[in-house]
């Protein structure tokens, strides 16, 4: 069960008081985002970390997202605008180097990353 969590907007910005961000449900299956120095940002089911070495299962690469400001935005909220998203489909396992950030994804953000329509070229 999700719990609605209070936050005030100032000049276009959600602010969440400290106290309310311990109601945010992380998933329970490892779904993070991972960011990259030069391979560009990946979501998926963290299988493993070694240093900046990352494996990631059912993997899909956030080439471009909108309805979020911020990775970290994407990884709490996930997108309010999926339909403009481009995230192509999932690979089974991808390992990606040079790892700058990994944010866990809270289960409305895993939800709302999955449900984007694969991308195609």
């Amino acid at each position: 069960m999700e719990t609605e969590v209070k936050s005030i907007s100032i000049n276009g910005i959600e602010y969440v008081q400290k106290s309310e961000v311990e109601k945010l449900e992380v998933c329970d299956d490892d779904y993070v985002i991972v960011r990259t120095y030069s391979a560009g940002v990946f979501a998926g089911n963290l299988k493993s970390r070694n240093g900046k070495e990352v494996v990631l299962n059912n993997a899909r690469r956030i080439w471009h997202w909108e309805g979020a400001a911020s990775l970290s935005q994407l990884a709490t909220d996930g997108t309010s605008q999926p339909d403009k998203c481009k995230f192509p489909g999932e690979v089974s396992e991808i390992l990606v180097t040079e790892t700058i950030e990994i944010i866990p994804c809270t289960k409305k953000a895993r939800e709302s990353i999955r449900g984007v329509n694969v991308w195609k070229y």
